[in-house]
């Protein structure tokens, strides 16, 4: 199938981590508002997808990949 864009694999990742949209927002100190706007118009940025790998403890290669090997591509 067509490989996801960055905000469809970002909101792959919360369901995966099992946590929401906002609760990533307050771990990478933004507000909801504007993480889901950056989402929407997938403007979503370098740094913020640095943020949200520290925050979550994943790696981001284009791709996320969580502890046990499973990539979300």
């Amino acid at each position: 199938g067509d490989t996801m864009n960055r905000s469809e694999q970002i909101k792959v990742l919360c369901v995966r981590k099992n946590i929401s949209i906002a609760a990533l927002a307050r771990m990478i100190n933004e507000s909801s508002q504007n993480l889901n706007a950056k989402l929407k118009r997938n403007t979503v940025t370098d740094e913020e997808i640095e943020l949200i790998c520290a925050a979550l403890g994943v790696q981001y290669r284009s791709f996320f990949e969580m502890e046990n090997g499973e990539r979300i591509e």
